[in-house]
Parts: structure tokens; sequence; C-alpha cells
């Protein structure tokens, strides 16, 4: 059996099995599509032809892959205008492997085939919990009332979660603060294990000397 199908402004004749390249259609490879402008289909004498479409007619096919045409060369020249102009091109097309062609309004005996959804990213582990009572974070110098309460929301509450934060963790606070570079900048990671040591607070060391 065979079958005469319109896709792109074009006419192709295709039959099971078949490798046609058309105009890009969206997909990706594995997927099925289904054409349902059948102007013509044949079985050996008897023919059926589409006035314009042959009704409950469809051809499925499944997309290969992606691809492009040959490269074009378009050069344009008017004499004696000193005009000439060279552009290049290459067509997007799409290679379909034909599977099957259903007259009669037939439904497609194969199950369409399923995309391949991406794994979901690794989401970062959250900071660990603080223990209650917690810390007075705001000793870290550079962190004032805005932002403690803005890692209090975070659940970041002792000096132990600052002081273990790794660079994945920084790179997420500093996001979430809208305040890149922060963290480093002001030292705050250090400050936190200073003050784990019952060292006093830089601040109030600074105004001492001060």
């Amino acid at each position: 059996m065979y079958a005469v199908i319109k896709t792109g402004g074009k006419q192709y004749r295709v039959a099971a099995n078949d490798k046609i390249l058309i105009e890009k259609l969206e997909g990706v490879s594995g997927d099925q599509i289904h054409f349902d402008q059948v102007l013509m289909v044949g079985a050996g004498a008897d023919v059926q032809v589409g006035a314009p479409l042959v009704a409950g007619a469809t051809v499925v096919g499944e997309i290969e892959k992606q691809a492009r045409g040959p490269h074009l060369i378009i050069f344009k020249k008017r004499r004696r205008k000193h005009y000439r102009r060279r552009n290049g091109h290459r067509q997007d097309l799409t290679s379909v492997t034909i599977t099957e062609i259903l007259v009669g309004g037939a439904k497609p005996s194969g199950k369409k085939a399923e995309k391949k959804v991406a794994a979901p990213a690794a989401v970062a582990a959250p900071v660990a919990a603080a223990p209650s009572g917690g810390d007075d974070i705001s000793l870290i110098g550079g962190i004032g009332p805005k932002i403690n309460k803005a890692l209090t929301d975070m659940g970041v509450t002792t000096f132990a979660q600052i002081a273990a934060w790794t660079p994945a963790d920084v790179e997420r606070i500093e996001a979430d603060l809208k305040q890149k570079g922060r963290v480093a900048r002001e030292d705050w990671i250090e400050q936190a294990k200073e003050l784990m040591a019952g060292k006093p607070p830089r601040a109030k060391t600074d105004q001492a000397r001060s």
C-alpha cells in the first residue's frame, strides 16, 4: 500500500518503512506524527483519489532526527551597477520514517513514543536545622536587622550553620539575599568560626580599638 501526502507545501509518495526528508516539523527523535492531508491511497489496482483529501485516511510516521539541507549560495549581480550580493542558506528539515498507512478512520496500532523527560536537577541540601534557641548571628559584622531576619526565615540561626557553609550554600544564600559576594567580602564564615571559639565579635573589637 502507498499514499500521497502533502506537507510543507510539497507532495510525497510514501509507503510503510519509507524514510523521507520533509520541511521541518516540531518534535524530537522518537515522536509520532500524523499526516492528515492524504491526497491518494493505492493498494495494487485499488486506488482512492481524494477530492481533495481521502476521507478517513491518515499516514503515521516517526521522527528519526532533525536535519538540515545542503548549503546553497544565493548570488545576485546587476551589470554595470557595481551591485553584488552573496548569501548562503541551509533549509531546516525533518527525517521521518513512515510506519503505517491507515484508511477508514482506523487508529494507529503503535503507541506514541514517550518523550524523554530530563531528571529533575538535584536540589541542594538545606542548611542544617538550628538547635533550640540559636545564636545571635547579628554579632557577625555585616549582618544587620534586615539580613538577620532574612537568614532566620531561611532557617539560619547559629554560628555553626554559617561556619559549615559550602561554596554552593554561599551561592544560594547570596542569591536569596540578592547580595552577591557579600559573604566573602565581609568574611561571615570566619567570623562565625571565631565566635564559636569564644572570641569577641569583630565589630565590638573594632569599636574598642577606636
